[in-house]
Protein backbone atom coordinates (compact mmCIF):
# COMPACT_ATOMS: atom_id res chain seq x y z
CA UNK A 1 0.00 0.00 0.00
CA UNK A 2 1.31 3.47 -0.88
CA UNK A 3 2.95 5.14 2.10
CA UNK A 4 1.83 8.62 3.14
CA UNK A 5 4.59 11.23 3.17
CA UNK A 6 4.30 13.09 6.45
CA UNK A 7 6.02 15.59 8.71
CA UNK A 8 7.85 14.81 11.92
CA UNK A 9 5.01 16.46 13.87
CA UNK A 10 2.50 14.16 12.16
CA UNK A 11 4.69 11.16 12.97
CA UNK A 12 4.73 12.20 16.63
CA UNK A 13 0.94 12.57 16.56
CA UNK A 14 0.69 9.06 15.16
CA UNK A 15 2.95 7.69 17.88
CA UNK A 16 0.94 9.42 20.62
CA UNK A 17 -2.32 8.04 19.25
CA UNK A 18 -0.72 4.59 19.27
CA UNK A 19 0.38 4.80 22.91
CA UNK A 20 -3.15 5.95 23.80
CA UNK A 21 -4.50 2.59 22.61
CA UNK A 22 -2.31 0.71 25.08
CA UNK A 23 0.31 -0.39 22.59
CA UNK A 24 3.81 0.11 23.94
CA UNK A 25 6.97 1.71 22.59
CA UNK A 26 8.82 -1.51 23.36
CA UNK A 27 6.61 -3.60 21.07
CA UNK A 28 6.94 -1.09 18.21
CA UNK A 29 10.72 -0.82 18.63
CA UNK A 30 10.96 -4.61 18.59
CA UNK A 31 9.08 -4.77 15.28
CA UNK A 32 11.10 -1.88 13.86
CA UNK A 33 14.26 -3.79 14.76
CA UNK A 34 12.92 -6.85 12.96
CA UNK A 35 12.32 -4.75 9.84
CA UNK A 36 15.87 -3.38 9.93
CA UNK A 37 17.22 -6.91 10.41
CA UNK A 38 15.23 -8.17 7.40
CA UNK A 39 16.78 -5.54 5.11
CA UNK A 40 20.26 -6.11 6.51
CA UNK A 41 19.82 -9.83 5.95
CA UNK A 42 18.68 -9.23 2.35
CA UNK A 43 21.67 -7.09 1.36
CA UNK A 44 24.38 -9.27 2.93
CA UNK A 45 25.48 -12.89 2.74
CA UNK A 46 26.15 -15.65 5.23
CA UNK A 47 29.21 -15.00 7.41
CA UNK A 48 29.40 -11.35 6.35
CA UNK A 49 30.33 -8.91 9.08
CA UNK A 50 27.78 -6.23 10.00
CA UNK A 51 28.81 -3.28 12.13
CA UNK A 52 25.91 -1.83 14.12
CA UNK A 53 26.27 1.76 15.37
CA UNK A 54 23.82 2.30 18.22
CA UNK A 55 23.18 5.82 19.46
CA UNK A 56 21.43 6.87 22.66
CA UNK A 57 17.89 7.32 21.26
CA UNK A 58 15.24 5.04 19.85
CA UNK A 59 17.17 4.71 16.61
CA UNK A 60 19.95 3.13 18.63
CA UNK A 61 17.36 0.83 20.23
CA UNK A 62 16.08 -0.16 16.77
CA UNK A 63 19.65 -0.94 15.68
CA UNK A 64 20.42 -2.98 18.80
CA UNK A 65 17.25 -5.04 18.43
CA UNK A 66 18.03 -5.57 14.76
CA UNK A 67 21.40 -7.02 15.76
CA UNK A 68 19.69 -9.53 18.04
CA UNK A 69 17.53 -10.79 15.18
CA UNK A 70 20.22 -11.17 12.52
CA UNK A 71 21.17 -14.74 11.69
CA UNK A 72 24.32 -16.31 10.21
CA UNK A 73 26.19 -13.00 10.23
CA UNK A 74 29.20 -11.81 12.19
CA UNK A 75 27.95 -8.92 14.33
CA UNK A 76 29.75 -6.08 16.02
CA UNK A 77 27.62 -3.63 18.03
CA UNK A 78 29.37 -0.37 18.85
CA UNK A 79 27.68 1.95 21.40
CA UNK A 80 27.94 5.54 20.18
CA UNK A 81 26.93 7.78 23.09
CA UNK A 82 30.32 9.54 23.26
CA UNK A 83 31.63 10.25 19.75
CA UNK A 84 35.13 11.30 20.80
CA UNK A 85 35.62 8.11 22.82
CA UNK A 86 34.03 5.88 20.17
CA UNK A 87 35.89 7.23 17.13
CA UNK A 88 39.14 5.21 17.65
CA UNK A 89 37.14 1.99 18.06
CA UNK A 90 35.07 2.86 14.97
CA UNK A 91 38.21 3.38 12.88
CA UNK A 92 39.64 0.08 14.08
CA UNK A 93 36.49 -1.84 13.11
CA UNK A 94 36.18 -0.06 9.78
CA UNK A 95 39.71 -1.13 8.90
CA UNK A 96 38.34 -4.67 8.71
CA UNK A 97 35.88 -3.57 6.00
CA UNK A 98 32.53 -4.88 7.25
CA UNK A 99 30.03 -5.80 4.56
CA UNK A 100 27.42 -3.43 6.01
CA UNK A 101 27.16 -0.62 8.54
CA UNK A 102 23.83 0.01 10.24
CA UNK A 103 23.44 3.71 11.05
CA UNK A 104 21.49 3.99 14.29
CA UNK A 105 23.12 7.23 15.48
CA UNK A 106 20.36 9.83 15.18
CA UNK A 107 16.74 9.72 14.15
CA UNK A 108 14.02 12.19 13.19
CA UNK A 109 14.31 13.98 16.53
CA UNK A 110 17.67 15.55 15.74
CA UNK A 111 17.09 19.31 15.87
CA UNK A 112 20.49 20.76 16.76
CA UNK A 113 23.77 21.29 14.92
CA UNK A 114 26.15 18.37 15.25
CA UNK A 115 29.31 18.83 17.27
CA UNK A 116 32.73 18.57 15.65
CA UNK A 117 33.13 15.15 17.28
CA UNK A 118 29.96 13.84 15.65
CA UNK A 119 30.95 15.37 12.33
CA UNK A 120 34.25 13.48 12.56
CA UNK A 121 32.36 10.21 13.15
CA UNK A 122 30.07 10.76 10.17
CA UNK A 123 32.96 11.85 7.95
CA UNK A 124 34.75 8.62 8.86
CA UNK A 125 31.68 6.63 7.76
CA UNK A 126 31.31 8.47 4.48
CA UNK A 127 34.98 8.30 3.56
CA UNK A 128 34.99 4.53 4.03
CA UNK A 129 32.86 3.96 0.93
CA UNK A 130 31.20 1.01 2.70
CA UNK A 131 27.51 0.18 2.25
CA UNK A 132 25.36 1.87 4.92
CA UNK A 133 21.80 1.10 5.97
CA UNK A 134 20.27 4.12 7.72
CA UNK A 135 17.52 3.52 10.28
CA UNK A 136 14.53 5.84 9.70
CA UNK A 137 16.67 8.71 8.38
CA UNK A 138 20.38 9.16 7.62
CA UNK A 139 22.06 10.67 10.68
CA UNK A 140 22.49 14.41 10.27
CA UNK A 141 19.72 14.85 7.68
CA UNK A 142 16.74 17.00 8.69
CA UNK A 143 13.72 14.74 8.36
CA UNK A 144 11.29 17.58 7.62
CA UNK A 145 13.06 19.74 5.06
CA UNK A 146 15.71 17.34 3.76
CA UNK A 147 18.56 19.76 4.48
CA UNK A 148 21.81 18.00 5.46
CA UNK A 149 24.14 19.12 8.21
CA UNK A 150 27.71 20.02 7.17
CA UNK A 151 28.36 16.28 7.35
CA UNK A 152 25.47 13.81 7.12
CA UNK A 153 25.53 10.07 6.55
CA UNK A 154 25.45 9.12 2.87
CA UNK A 155 23.42 5.95 3.07
CA UNK A 156 23.15 3.23 0.46
CA UNK A 157 19.67 2.38 1.73
CA UNK A 158 17.38 4.22 4.12
CA UNK A 159 14.67 2.17 5.82
CA UNK A 160 12.16 4.70 7.11
CA UNK A 161 9.74 3.45 9.73
CA UNK A 162 5.94 3.71 9.74
CA UNK A 163 5.68 6.28 6.95
CA UNK A 164 7.97 8.31 4.72
CA UNK A 165 9.22 11.53 6.31
CA UNK A 166 8.77 14.55 4.09
CA UNK A 167 12.45 15.50 4.00
CA UNK A 168 13.49 12.13 2.56
CA UNK A 169 11.91 12.88 -0.83
CA UNK A 170 13.42 16.36 -1.21
CA UNK A 171 16.12 16.67 -3.90
CA UNK A 172 18.57 18.00 -1.28
CA UNK A 173 18.22 14.69 0.55
CA UNK A 174 18.65 12.34 -2.41
CA UNK A 175 22.47 11.97 -2.17
CA UNK A 176 22.12 11.00 1.51
CA UNK A 177 19.03 8.77 1.44
CA UNK A 178 20.18 6.37 -1.27
CA UNK A 179 17.51 3.77 -1.99
CA UNK A 180 14.39 4.67 0.03
CA UNK A 181 12.56 1.73 1.62
CA UNK A 182 9.58 1.81 3.98
CA UNK A 183 8.68 -0.52 6.85
CA UNK A 184 4.99 0.33 7.19
CA UNK A 185 3.87 -2.46 9.50
CA UNK A 186 5.81 -1.93 12.74
CA UNK A 187 2.88 -2.32 15.14
CA UNK A 188 1.57 1.26 15.18
CA UNK A 189 -2.15 1.97 15.35
CA UNK A 190 -3.97 3.07 12.18
CA UNK A 191 -2.42 6.27 10.88
CA UNK A 192 -4.59 9.24 11.96
CA UNK A 193 -3.08 11.74 9.51
CA UNK A 194 -3.50 12.09 5.78
CA UNK A 195 -1.22 13.38 3.07
CA UNK A 196 -1.67 14.66 -0.47
CA UNK A 197 1.63 13.02 -1.33
CA UNK A 198 2.39 9.28 -1.14
CA UNK A 199 5.25 6.95 -2.01
CA UNK A 200 4.36 4.07 -4.33
CA UNK A 201 4.93 0.53 -3.15
CA UNK A 202 5.21 -2.62 -5.24
CA UNK A 203 2.07 -4.14 -3.74
CA UNK A 204 0.02 -1.21 -5.07
CA UNK A 205 0.20 -2.98 -8.43
CA UNK A 206 -0.64 -6.55 -7.48
CA UNK A 207 -2.80 -8.05 -10.24
CA UNK A 208 -2.50 -4.92 -12.34
CA UNK A 209 -3.32 -4.57 -15.17
CA UNK A 210 -6.53 -6.49 -14.50
CA UNK A 211 -6.91 -9.96 -16.05
CA UNK A 212 -8.19 -9.99 -19.62
CA UNK A 213 -11.56 -11.51 -20.51
CA UNK A 214 -11.24 -15.01 -21.93
CA UNK A 215 -13.21 -14.06 -25.06
CA UNK A 216 -11.34 -10.79 -25.73
CA UNK A 217 -9.92 -9.98 -29.17
CA UNK A 218 -7.50 -7.33 -30.44
CA UNK A 219 -10.33 -4.86 -30.91
CA UNK A 220 -10.96 -5.07 -27.16
CA UNK A 221 -7.65 -3.43 -26.34
CA UNK A 222 -7.57 -0.37 -28.53
CA UNK A 223 -5.55 1.04 -31.39
CA UNK A 224 -2.63 3.28 -30.45
CA UNK A 225 -1.15 5.78 -32.90
CA UNK A 226 2.43 6.92 -32.29
CA UNK A 227 3.71 10.03 -34.06
CA UNK A 228 7.47 9.89 -33.69
CA UNK A 229 10.86 9.86 -35.36
CA UNK A 230 12.68 12.25 -37.66
CA UNK A 231 15.98 12.42 -39.49
CA UNK A 232 18.76 11.63 -37.04
CA UNK A 233 16.30 10.54 -34.34
CA UNK A 234 14.59 7.54 -35.88
CA UNK A 235 15.59 5.27 -32.96
CA UNK A 236 13.19 7.10 -30.66
CA UNK A 237 10.28 5.99 -32.81
CA UNK A 238 11.43 2.37 -32.60
CA UNK A 239 11.91 2.52 -28.81
CA UNK A 240 8.52 4.17 -28.22
CA UNK A 241 6.89 1.50 -30.38
CA UNK A 242 8.59 -1.32 -28.51
CA UNK A 243 7.58 0.21 -25.19
CA UNK A 244 3.99 0.39 -26.44
CA UNK A 245 4.07 -3.22 -27.63
CA UNK A 246 4.86 -4.40 -24.11
CA UNK A 247 1.73 -2.69 -22.82
CA UNK A 248 -0.12 -4.96 -25.29
CA UNK A 249 -2.73 -2.74 -26.92
CA UNK A 250 -4.65 -4.46 -29.74
CA UNK A 251 -3.03 -2.52 -32.58
CA UNK A 252 -0.23 0.01 -33.00
CA UNK A 253 0.28 2.35 -35.94
CA UNK A 254 3.46 4.40 -36.13
CA UNK A 255 3.56 7.55 -38.22
CA UNK A 256 7.15 8.59 -38.88
CA UNK A 257 8.96 11.06 -41.14
CA UNK A 258 9.26 9.78 -44.70
CA UNK A 259 13.04 10.28 -44.63
CA UNK A 260 13.40 7.61 -41.92
CA UNK A 261 10.55 5.31 -42.91
CA UNK A 262 12.80 2.51 -44.20
CA UNK A 263 15.14 2.12 -41.18
CA UNK A 264 12.21 2.42 -38.79
CA UNK A 265 9.94 -0.04 -40.59
CA UNK A 266 12.80 -2.52 -40.97
CA UNK A 267 13.07 -2.84 -37.18
CA UNK A 268 9.39 -3.40 -36.40
CA UNK A 269 7.19 -6.35 -37.28
CA UNK A 270 3.73 -6.19 -35.67
CA UNK A 271 3.65 -2.38 -35.60
CA UNK A 272 2.12 -0.85 -38.74
CA UNK A 273 4.56 1.83 -39.96
CA UNK A 274 3.53 4.63 -42.30
CA UNK A 275 4.93 7.99 -43.38
CA UNK A 276 3.24 10.99 -41.77
CA UNK A 277 0.01 11.89 -43.53
CA UNK A 278 -0.07 15.53 -44.63
CA UNK A 279 -3.00 16.36 -42.37
CA UNK A 280 -2.19 13.98 -39.47
CA UNK A 281 -5.46 12.19 -40.12
CA UNK A 282 -5.84 9.37 -37.61
CA UNK A 283 -7.03 5.90 -38.60
CA UNK A 284 -10.61 4.86 -37.82
CA UNK A 285 -11.13 3.43 -34.34
CA UNK A 286 -7.94 4.97 -32.99
CA UNK A 287 -8.18 4.97 -29.18
CA UNK A 288 -5.02 6.82 -28.13
CA UNK A 289 -2.09 8.88 -29.38
CA UNK A 290 1.56 9.30 -28.36
CA UNK A 291 3.36 12.25 -29.92
CA UNK A 292 6.87 13.60 -29.46
CA UNK A 293 9.61 10.96 -29.28
CA UNK A 294 12.37 11.78 -31.75
CA UNK A 295 10.58 14.76 -33.28
CA UNK A 296 13.57 17.07 -33.50
CA UNK A 297 12.33 20.64 -33.75
CA UNK A 298 14.76 21.67 -36.49
CA UNK A 299 13.34 21.33 -39.95
CA UNK A 300 9.85 20.19 -38.99
CA UNK A 301 7.14 22.10 -40.88
CA UNK A 302 5.27 24.69 -38.89
CA UNK A 303 2.01 23.21 -40.15
CA UNK A 304 2.94 19.88 -38.59
CA UNK A 305 3.51 21.46 -35.17
CA UNK A 306 0.25 23.37 -35.46
CA UNK A 307 -1.56 20.13 -36.32
CA UNK A 308 -0.18 18.51 -33.16
CA UNK A 309 -1.35 21.51 -31.12
CA UNK A 310 -4.77 21.31 -32.70
CA UNK A 311 -4.98 17.59 -31.93
CA UNK A 312 -4.20 18.33 -28.27
CA UNK A 313 -6.76 21.14 -28.06
CA UNK A 314 -9.64 19.49 -29.89
CA UNK A 315 -9.43 15.69 -29.95
CA UNK A 316 -11.38 13.62 -27.47
CA UNK A 317 -8.80 10.84 -27.71
CA UNK A 318 -6.26 10.18 -24.92
CA UNK A 319 -2.96 11.89 -25.82
CA UNK A 320 0.50 11.41 -24.31
CA UNK A 321 2.81 14.33 -25.19
CA UNK A 322 6.56 13.89 -24.76
CA UNK A 323 9.82 15.63 -25.67
CA UNK A 324 9.63 18.30 -28.41
CA UNK A 325 5.86 18.00 -28.71
CA UNK A 326 5.51 19.56 -25.26
CA UNK A 327 6.52 22.91 -26.78
CA UNK A 328 3.72 22.79 -29.36
CA UNK A 329 0.82 22.34 -26.92
CA UNK A 330 -1.58 25.27 -26.57
CA UNK A 331 -2.34 26.31 -23.02
CA UNK A 332 -5.87 26.24 -21.67
CA UNK A 333 -8.77 23.85 -21.59
CA UNK A 334 -9.12 20.66 -23.59
CA UNK A 335 -12.40 18.83 -24.33
CA UNK A 336 -14.21 17.88 -21.15
CA UNK A 337 -13.29 14.37 -20.05
CA UNK A 338 -10.46 14.05 -22.60
CA UNK A 339 -7.38 12.34 -21.15
CA UNK A 340 -4.15 14.31 -21.49
CA UNK A 341 -0.70 13.31 -20.23
CA UNK A 342 2.52 15.37 -20.27
CA UNK A 343 5.88 13.67 -19.57
CA UNK A 344 8.54 16.38 -19.11
CA UNK A 345 11.94 16.01 -17.53
CA UNK A 346 12.91 18.89 -15.19
CA UNK A 347 14.59 20.90 -17.96
CA UNK A 348 11.50 20.68 -20.17
CA UNK A 349 9.24 21.59 -17.25
CA UNK A 350 11.39 24.63 -16.55
CA UNK A 351 11.25 25.71 -20.19
CA UNK A 352 7.46 25.39 -20.30
CA UNK A 353 7.02 27.38 -17.09
CA UNK A 354 9.76 29.90 -17.95
CA UNK A 355 11.66 28.93 -14.82
CA UNK A 356 15.14 27.81 -13.90
CA UNK A 357 15.63 24.03 -13.74
CA UNK A 358 16.99 24.35 -10.21
CA UNK A 359 13.84 26.17 -9.16
CA UNK A 360 11.68 23.36 -10.54
CA UNK A 361 13.78 20.77 -8.72
CA UNK A 362 13.55 22.61 -5.40
CA UNK A 363 9.75 22.31 -5.40
CA UNK A 364 8.77 19.59 -7.82
CA UNK A 365 5.21 19.20 -6.56
CA UNK A 366 4.31 22.88 -6.91
CA UNK A 367 5.66 22.97 -10.45
CA UNK A 368 3.90 19.75 -11.44
CA UNK A 369 0.64 21.28 -10.27
CA UNK A 370 1.41 24.49 -12.18
CA UNK A 371 1.98 22.55 -15.41
CA UNK A 372 -1.27 20.66 -14.99
CA UNK A 373 -3.27 23.80 -14.22
CA UNK A 374 -1.85 25.69 -17.20
CA UNK A 375 -2.48 22.85 -19.64
CA UNK A 376 -6.09 22.07 -18.87
CA UNK A 377 -5.73 19.77 -15.87
CA UNK A 378 -3.51 17.29 -17.69
CA UNK A 379 -1.89 14.41 -15.87
CA UNK A 380 1.80 15.25 -15.48
CA UNK A 381 4.67 12.79 -15.11
CA UNK A 382 7.66 14.86 -13.92
CA UNK A 383 10.57 12.54 -14.58
CA UNK A 384 13.85 12.11 -12.75
CA UNK A 385 14.87 10.45 -9.51
CA UNK A 386 11.65 9.66 -7.61
CA UNK A 387 9.48 10.56 -10.63
CA UNK A 388 6.23 12.15 -9.50
CA UNK A 389 2.82 11.96 -11.17
CA UNK A 390 -0.41 13.80 -10.52
CA UNK A 391 -2.56 16.73 -11.53
CA UNK A 392 -3.35 20.30 -10.46
CA UNK A 393 -5.35 18.92 -7.53
CA UNK A 394 -5.54 15.57 -5.78
CA UNK A 395 -2.96 12.95 -4.94
CA UNK A 396 0.68 13.17 -5.97
CA UNK A 397 2.42 9.80 -6.17
CA UNK A 398 6.18 9.63 -5.74
CA UNK A 399 7.64 6.66 -7.58
CA UNK A 400 9.79 4.28 -5.54
CA UNK A 401 11.41 2.28 -8.34
CA UNK A 402 14.28 2.96 -10.73
CA UNK A 403 17.99 3.63 -10.55
CA UNK A 404 20.67 5.83 -12.15
CA UNK A 405 21.14 3.48 -15.10
CA UNK A 406 17.84 4.79 -16.46
CA UNK A 407 19.84 7.92 -17.33
CA UNK A 408 20.35 6.74 -20.92
CA UNK A 409 19.12 8.30 -24.12
CA UNK A 410 15.85 6.67 -25.17
CA UNK A 411 14.63 5.75 -21.69
CA UNK A 412 11.94 8.45 -21.83
CA UNK A 413 10.85 7.32 -25.31
CA UNK A 414 10.26 3.83 -23.98
CA UNK A 415 8.20 5.23 -21.09
CA UNK A 416 6.08 7.44 -23.35
CA UNK A 417 5.27 4.51 -25.59
CA UNK A 418 4.48 2.25 -22.67
CA UNK A 419 2.13 4.80 -21.13
CA UNK A 420 0.42 5.29 -24.46
CA UNK A 421 0.02 1.54 -24.92
CA UNK A 422 -1.68 1.30 -21.55
CA UNK A 423 -3.93 4.33 -21.99
CA UNK A 424 -5.11 3.30 -25.46
CA UNK A 425 -6.88 0.34 -23.84
CA UNK A 426 -10.54 1.14 -23.13
CA UNK A 427 -10.64 -0.70 -19.79
CA UNK A 428 -7.59 1.20 -18.47
CA UNK A 429 -8.97 4.52 -19.68
CA UNK A 430 -11.49 4.18 -16.83
CA UNK A 431 -8.64 4.29 -14.29
CA UNK A 432 -6.06 6.57 -15.95
CA UNK A 433 -4.18 7.68 -12.83
CA UNK A 434 -3.63 4.05 -11.78
CA UNK A 435 -2.48 3.12 -15.28
CA UNK A 436 -0.01 6.03 -15.37
CA UNK A 437 1.33 5.23 -11.90
CA UNK A 438 1.75 1.58 -12.86
CA UNK A 439 3.53 2.47 -16.09
CA UNK A 440 6.00 4.71 -14.28
CA UNK A 441 6.58 2.15 -11.54
CA UNK A 442 7.01 -0.77 -13.95
CA UNK A 443 9.50 1.23 -16.05
CA UNK A 444 11.66 1.79 -12.95
CA UNK A 445 11.10 -1.70 -11.55
CA UNK A 446 12.33 -3.25 -14.80
CA UNK A 447 15.49 -1.16 -14.53
CA UNK A 448 15.94 -2.45 -10.97
CA UNK A 449 15.35 -6.01 -12.06
CA UNK A 450 17.88 -5.67 -14.88
CA UNK A 451 20.42 -4.20 -12.45
CA UNK A 452 19.89 -7.14 -10.11
CA UNK A 453 20.31 -9.75 -12.85
CA UNK A 454 22.71 -8.26 -15.42
CA UNK A 455 26.08 -6.60 -15.15
CA UNK A 456 25.20 -4.26 -17.99
CA UNK A 457 22.09 -3.41 -19.98
CA UNK A 458 20.82 -0.97 -22.57
CA UNK A 459 17.59 0.87 -23.22
CA UNK A 460 16.81 -1.70 -25.93
CA UNK A 461 16.92 -4.37 -23.22
CA UNK A 462 14.64 -2.26 -21.03
CA UNK A 463 12.13 -1.89 -23.86
CA UNK A 464 12.11 -5.66 -24.24
CA UNK A 465 11.40 -6.44 -20.58
CA UNK A 466 8.68 -3.96 -19.63
CA UNK A 467 5.85 -5.69 -17.82
CA UNK A 468 8.08 -8.50 -16.56
CA UNK A 469 9.39 -6.94 -13.34
CA UNK A 470 8.18 -8.90 -10.30
CA UNK A 471 5.51 -7.20 -8.19
CA UNK A 472 7.81 -7.03 -5.20
CA UNK A 473 10.27 -4.45 -3.99
CA UNK A 474 13.80 -5.17 -5.15
CA UNK A 475 16.56 -4.15 -2.74
CA UNK A 476 19.44 -3.16 -4.97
Amino acid sequence: MASPIITVAQMREWEMSTWATGLTEESVIRQAGAAVAAVAQAVTHEEDTILVLAGKGHNGDDARLAAKQLRERELEVLPMSDPAAALPALRERMAHRPALIIDGLFGIGLNRPLSEEWIAVIRCLNESGLPILAVDTPSGLHADDGVPQPESVRATWTLTLGAVKRGLVQPTAWPYVGRLLVAQDIGLADCPVGSECELAQADDFTRFPPPRAIDAHKGSFGHLVIIAGSLGYHGAAVLASRGAQHAQPGLITLYTQEAVYVPVAAQLQSVMVRPWPASLTLPPRCTGVVVGPGLADEGLPRAFKEAVGQLWAQSRLPIVADASALDWLPEGATPEGALRVMTPHPGEAARLLVKDTGEVQRDRITHLRALSARWGGAHVVLKGHQTISGRATGRILVNSSGNPRLAQGGSGDVLAGYLGGLLAQPNLQQIPAKAIEFGVWQHGACADWLDATQANWTVETLAGTLGEAPRADLII
